[in-house]
């Protein structure tokens, strides 16, 4: 056998005497021609060391953290229990991610549900489900889900996605960060102060946290720096309106490996700036250390 020596395959590959990939000791032309093509294979090994990297990485250096499987990128119930398993939660933006997760047995008050556009439907089957988190995206949500909650004689947890105005340096098409995204409560426009009171005020729901999310892939470290600096910053002056910051996600879209010459920071790199900013902003801020969700 013959080592594949690239960090672009999983952690199993390698090469038999016939010359043929092999995938977690699975011969590749075998699955091909059990399956037909085309063909997606997953390598649960390497899912799992990568599951582990992130919770060790990030929980080593804070302990209170929450990461999350971003479930747009892949999802079925097998998936969502390997997750759960090595103790991620899920984030979720439709009701279809929604019900695998529930299929899947994942306990529900590790669930996030996102997404710029839910329908009625899919938040009552969020609450009917006792659903962890809603990631509120604008004012419509926010009325619907509080009349939603009072029809049901509830208190949903929220979180505020807001929109820091921060450049990933990434590609447009994947930025979600800035003035004019479709995504979140802009802080400069003042929407996401707007938001954040009426969350505040809204009888059925309880605000815990806040959420933002700058793009995909991201190669720089600095824009998460800059973002948790510039959110936290914002918050302050919330702190005597009634905001309790319990939880606080500054979200993802952490670069991988595509090609060998364009390689992506370490894990730990990543963990590094944000844990660091996250503990350097509520010490000088006067927050607590809420829980920090990734």
């Amino acid at each position: 056998m013959t080592f594949v020596n690239s960090e672009l395959f999983p952690i199993t590959s390698d090469v038999n005497e016939n010359g043929r990939l092999v995938l977690g000791g699975c011969d590749v032309g075998d699955l091909v021609s059990q399956y037909g093509t085309a063909l997606l294979v997953f390598d649960e090994n390497t899912l799992r060391g990568i599951c582990r990297e992130f919770v060790n990485e990030f929980t080593s250096r804070y302990t209170n953290t929450k990461v999350l499987y971003a479930s747009k990128a892949y999802i079925n119930p097998a998936l969502a229990k390997i997750v759960h398993e090595e103790g991620l939660g899920l984030d979720v933006v439709s009701g279809g991610e929604l019900a695998v997760a529930y299929a899947a047995g994942v306990d529900s008050s590790f669930v996030y549900f996102h997404g710029n556009n839910k329908a009625h439907r899919e938040l009552e089957m969020a609450l009917d489900g006792s659903i962890g988190r809603v990631v509120i995206d604008s004012f419509h949500e926010l009325a619907m889900l509080d009349r939603i909650a009072g029809d049901r004689r509830m208190v949903q947890e929220v979180m505020i996605r807001v929109s820091p105005g921060i450049d990933p340096h990434t590609h447009v098409k994947t930025t979600t960060g800035i003035l004019d995204s479709k995504f979140g409560f802009s802080i400069e426009t003042g929407h996401a102060a707007s938001a954040i009171r009426r969350a505040i005020a809204a009888p059925n729901l309880d605000l815990i946290g806040i959420h933002f999310h700058l793009g995909s892939p991201i190669f720089e470290l600095e824009p998460y720096d800059t973002a948790i600096n510039t959110v936290m910053d914002f918050l302050v002056a919330f702190k005597e309106e009634g905001l309790n910051l319990r939880e606080f996600s500054p979200g993802g879209g952490f670069a991988i490996g595509y090609v060998r010459d364009e390689p992506p920071p370490p894990i730990a790199s990543y963990a590094r700036v944000i844990t660091d900013a996250l503990k350097r902003c509520t010490s000088n801020l006067g927050f607590g250390e809420p829980t920090l969700v990734i």
